[in-house]
């Protein structure tokens, strides 16, 4: 089953798009570390039509992310269509992707995102619009459903597929779950079978594992991963391994943790306008590298109240020189052992 642009067939890697998460810096570095597809965040139709300027700030991306898609929302499929000639005309990406899986608020309350898989005809309109608007392959992103009474993602899907998507990524939870539950990959399966262009897997993936099951349970022909690598973008060099056979590769040492933690930091610095604004918005990627090691929550409070990049260096120079630094993980691993032992028991 062949993607309508350029990547590798064997199974490919995805990073999702995520808002305030998957921007170029965040894309450029995990497809360094194996991504073999990236996705910008979600755009408001309406915004890339109109010319705003934040909006189309979003869009820019570098050679060294294609293939890339651009993913846009909007439930007025007149809207989506010139939005989609925009984008087509001015920033030439791999293909379009309709975003019909976001579930917050502001998006659904307007009908966009997920709030769409309310409306089918309109699933459908919005697809043929955006296709009319451009010649690049237009994929789109469900949700199982609106709600449980509403939950049929094989009919979505046939329907996105008769409107003419070409593929298809599929999180298998509906609107009103949000993140709660788990994804039944179940369902993703049942998709795959039933339709005849590429099915990617997408949810609860939060290691290479993970990754690696959902393809085996699912025959999905790509793989989506989101909140899975928070932190850790070397999860797609570990999970191509594993889908390869190989052995998987361990995750880097502390030291070279922060050595990417720190590229990805100056990365975001030279993306963005406001080297002050950049360091406050990096805070929470900080969070995530340094989740699980030793002494974590002191240094994510250290970490959370930098403002700017030579604090966040100092940060952690200072803690590599701290001679406890092996006391703490020492004692780390004693409340692993604990914790593994009552579990036991």
């Amino acid at each position: 089953m062949r993607f309508p642009f350029a990547v590798r067939e064997d199974t490919p890697l995805y990073l999702a798009p995520m808002a305030g998460v998957s921007e170029s810096p965040f894309r450029r570095l995990c497809r360094r570390f194996g991504a073999d597809v990236v996705v910008t965040e979600f755009l408001s139709a309406e915004g890339i039509r109109r010319e705003n300027a934040a909006t189309l700030d979003k869009l820019r991306f570098g050679a060294d992310e294609r293939p890339i898609g651009v993913q846009i929302f909007g439930a007025d499929p007149i809207a989506m269509g010139e939005a989609a000639r925009l984008v087509t005309d001015v920033f030439q990406p791999e293909f379009i992707d309709i975003n019909f899986g976001c579930p917050v608020k502001k998006v659904v309350k307007r009908n966009g995102g997920s709030g769409c898989l309310k409306d089918l005809d309109l699933v459908q309109s919005v697809i043929k619009s955006v296709i009319a608007g451009t010649h690049l392959p237009v994929t789109v992103k469900i949700r199982s459903g609106w709600n449980e009474e509403m939950r049929d993602p094989v009919q979505i899907a046939l329907r996105c597929q008769d409107a003419g998507a070409r593929a298809l990524a599929l999180h298998p939870r509906t609107r009103t779950q949000m993140y709660s539950g788990n994804a039944r990959w179940e369902e993703i399966a049942a998709v795959a079978a039933a339709l005849e262009i590429p099915v990617i897997g997408n949810g609860d993936i939060k290691t290479a594992e993970d990754a690696v099951r959902m393809q085996r349970e699912t025959g999905c022909a790509a793989i989506m991963i989101a909140r899975g690598s928070f932190g850790q973008p070397w999860i797609f060099d570990q999970t191509r391994a594993l889908l390869e056979g190989k052995p998987k590769p361990e995750a880097p040492p502390i030291e070279r943790r922060f050595e990417i933690a720190l590229e990805h930091a100056r990365m975001a610095e030279d993306y963005e306008a406001d080297p002050r604004g950049a360091a406050i918005e990096f805070r929470k990627h900080l969070g995530w590298y340094v989740k699980g090691v030793p002494n974590s929550a002191e240094l994510r409070r250290k970490l959370h109240s930098v403002v700017s990049l030579s604090e966040v260096e100092e940060v952690f120079a200072s803690y590599l020189a701290d001679p406890r630094r092996h006391d703490y993980a020492s004692a780390s691993d004693s409340e692993s052992d604990s914790a593994e032992a009552q579990a036991a028991a």
